[in-house]
């Protein structure tokens, strides 16, 4: 894997700096939580707090959001609500529902959603990125939101990180 943002094939300039940016945030994800089996990735820090499982499915499921709100330009329906609604706001309904999972079904999640995101990318150019949108009652743009999805990734792949130095040192 080369470290570098750059344009890709397949993908106009800017757009495929993006996706340098997001596929670099997700090999470090991968790393954070490589090894890991489901009782680590079920372990939760605290009485409030969210596993590593939880986190990873939390990512997938923003995205999916995102897919929905900016590529499909509605809602999520009542099917991908109930689908992604634990992963998605966690608390008491993701510790219940998100675990016992083994790692490759967090991975291949995350791979599927990824990839539908890609090919969604495909079809787009560099002027979509900068089209404006209202995002959480603020001005903003398409680059801006995927720019969120993958800034989110790198804050839960932080706490990711530092729920493993728990494991280790219990």
């Amino acid at each position: 894997m080369e470290f570098k943002i750059a344009e890709l094939q397949k993908y106009t300039p800017q757009i495929g700096h993006l996706v340098s940016m997001m596929n670099y945030a997700r090999y470090t994800t991968l790393q954070a939580v490589k090894g890991l089996n489901t009782e680590q990735l079920d372990f939760l820090p605290s009485e409030n707090g969210n596993s590593i499982g939880a986190l990873l499915l939390h990512m997938a499921a923003i995205e999916v959001g995102f897919q929905i709100e900016v590529f499909d330009k509605r809602r999520p329906n009542e099917q991908e609500s109930a689908e992604w609604g634990a992963a998605y706001s966690l608390g008491n309904q993701g510790r219940q529902q998100i675990k016992r999972k083994p790692l490759e079904f967090y991975i291949d999640k995350l791979n599927q959603v990824r990839n539908t995101t890609l090919e969604e990318f495909k079809k787009r150019n560099d002027g979509w990125l900068y089209q404006e949108r209202l995002w959480d009652d603020h001005q903003s743009n398409n680059y801006f939101i995927w720019f969120h999805v993958c800034e989110d990734e790198i804050n839960h792949r932080g706490q990711i990180r530092i729920i493993r130095k728990m494991l280790h040192s219990s």
